[in-house]
């Protein structure tokens, strides 16, 4: 499993050649070898189109822009896991970057090793279920959810997921007609280390339920049970493929 992972693609999205430089040294001590850089919105967004990588980490400051601005132009093309590494460390920004849909946030000056951890518990959440042979396909009203391709469909159209709202739904689904606590969602999502993540949990459902809801604003499918979680309805009982 672990091996696998350190096969995926990783993107690194730094103004400064020498942060990068060191990054994928760390890196590739690590074991990872499939690794893209990047020193500006325009060259990031160019290497994720040809390149697909599999997780990008952010830098904020870059030459033609920044990190918050380049996040939903990398998320229009792509739904991978974001990791924010910078040295813009005060609380607005840190919430802005995960409210805007990052993975995680780190620091700058920042423990070589912590990011590696961060980075491999980012890849084991985000990929490592696909081994397990239950994942599958479901509707849920009109809208058939794809975990394999991390794909809705509905009235012929694809609205891709990102990692966590995969993660999210994942965990929905699995407890499907019943409670799931938002300690769970959010460890499910963030991992262990989920304290603080609330708030940025209500916007990944708000999301979700834009991409599988009729009405996002009235739900039918996926509830909010006050003061205890969420509970994901399956009308039919018999809507697993």
């Amino acid at each position: 499993m672990i091996d696998n992972l350190k096969t995926k693609k990783l993107l690194i999205v730094d103004d400064e050649r020498e942060i990068r430089d060191m990054i994928q040294t760390f890196l590739r001590k690590e074991g990872y070898t499939r690794i893209y850089q990047a020193g500006s919105c325009e060259e990031a967004l160019s290497i994720c189109r040809q390149t697909k990588p599999d997780l990008i980490i952010l830098d904020v400051m870059l030459p033609d822009g920044d990190g918050f601005t380049l996040l939903p132009l990398l998320r229009s093309i792509s739904a991978v896991p974001i990791l924010f590494v910078t040295a813009r460390g005060e609380d607005e920004d840190r919430l802005l970057g995960l409210l805007l849909g990052a993975d995680d946030y780190m620091v700058k000056p920042f423990l070589p090793k912590e990011l590696v951890l961060r980075l491999s518990a980012i890849l084991r959440r985000t990929y490592a279920y696909k081994t397990v042979e239950q994942r599958t396909s479901f509707y849920i009203g009109a809208s058939l959810i794809d975990l394999d391709s991390g794909i809705v469909k509905r009235q012929e159209k694809e609205l891709p997921l990102t990692a966590k709202e995969l993660l999210l739904l994942h965990k929905l689904y699995e407890n499907q007609n019943r409670i799931v606590t938002s300690d769970a969602l959010c460890q499910a999502a963030w991992g262990d280390d989920y304290y603080g993540y609330e708030n940025t949990l209500m916007v990944h459902i708000r999301r979700i339920r834009e991409k599988i809801e009729p009405n996002p604003s009235s739900p039918e499918y996926l509830l909010t049970i006050r003061g205890l979680g969420y509970k994901l309805i399956n009308q039919k009982g018999e809507d697993t493929l």
